[in-house]
């Protein structure tokens, strides 16, 4: 692995917490753009920059352009920014993971097996659950280790395939590029309780909440999901913890019933029934077009009719409001 660091991955956060609102993230990845051309969006908090041809403009090292472009994101929109620098995407992302709020994480292009070492194996993009056990079954459980693994051996535990793209990413090799403007490949939201919430009617409700706007957003951009990942923050020993566990969706869809049916799955998978949660966020993953999504047919009088009613009542949301027409259990 060589080569200076060039990309930045940013992710923000207003000050006092939360997400950005809608407006200030486009704000954000225009800000973005004075600096380079080069910027993909990774809604709804995060974006990746290639800088690469702006350092010599600007007279800076990555590190430095960094900071740049923080203190102007903090000054014009009031967001901080955690910020990887690194020579590309998958460093840069897992780099931005490992910076606090307001700081930098550097990861140099000599010092990318240094920094992949001792992590997890589930650590690496593309490594879930169910491919992170199988590894750790062969004594493959840090990043270091499978990177050490002869490549065959590791195409004969999860394939051909599979395997030559966990080598490359243990060793800090990744072929992808920023893509300028590419199509958003997940979206997501959050919800913040003002305190730690002890009711699991009201996770339930932030969760519903949840599940119904990431479901008209698909449907209005005419989006389906192939898989959820939802995110737990509650209150422990130590202080805050954060759960995330995904699941693939029997089917591509935007259908709310169904987006909701499997986010209840994944919190009962949980056992947190006696958590102090603080925060709960869901994120749809696996976009693609709903034009080309393949649907089983039903005969389910039920289904048939909630996804007759959901696309009225999108239509009457997109003339009066998001808020026009809600679930009986979030009105009240």
């Amino acid at each position: 692995m060589s080569g200076r660091p060039t990309v930045l991955c940013l992710r923000f956060r207003r000050i006092g917490g939360g997400q950005p609102d809608g407006a200030a993230y486009e704000g954000l990845l225009a800000l973005l753009g004075a600096f380079t051309p080069v910027v993909e969006a990774a809604p709804p908090d995060g974006a990746l920059a290639d800088v690469g041809g702006s350092l010599r403009y600007f007279g800076q090292d990555a590190a430095g352009l960094a900071s740049v472009i923080r203190v102007r994101a903090l000054a014009l929109h009031g967001v901080d920014c955690a910020i990887g620098a690194a020579p590309n995407p998958m460093l840069a992302r897992m780099a931005a993971r490992q910076a606090a709020p307001g700081t930098t994480f550097t990861v140099p292009g000599d010092g990318a097996a240094a920094f992949l070492d001792a992590k997890p194996a589930a650590a690496l993009d593309g490594v879930g659950p169910a491919t992170a056990r199988t590894l750790c079954g062969y004594g493959l459980d840090s990043v270091g280790r499978i990177a050490a693994a002869p490549l065959a051996t590791l195409q004969r535990i999860t394939g051909v395939r599979t395997g030559r793209d966990l080598w490359e990413r243990a060793n800090g090799i990744d072929r992808t590029r920023v893509l300028p403007n590419a199509a958003a490949r997940s979206i997501g939201a959050e919800r913040s309780f003002p305190r730690d919430e002890l009711d699991p009617e009201q996770h339930r409700r932030a969760l519903l909440s949840l599940t119904e706007e990431l479901g008209a957003r698909l449907r209005v951009d005419g989006q389906v999901c192939r898989s959820l990942a939802l995110s737990v923050r509650y209150a422990d020993r130590t202080g805050y913890a954060t759960l995330t566990r995904s699941r693939t969706l029997p089917e591509p869809t935007a259908h709310s019933a169904a987006l909701t049916a499997l986010a209840y799955r994944i919190q009962d998978s949980f056992a947190l029934q006696r958590a102090r949660v603080r925060g709960i966020g869901l994120r749809a993953e696996g976009l693609h077009d709903a034009e080309r999504a393949s649907r089983q047919l039903s005969f389910d009088p039920v289904d048939e009719r909630a996804r007759r009613i959901e696309a009225v009542s999108d239509r009457v949301r997109a003339k009066f409001g998001p808020q026009a027409v809600k679930p009986g259990r979030l009105a009240a």
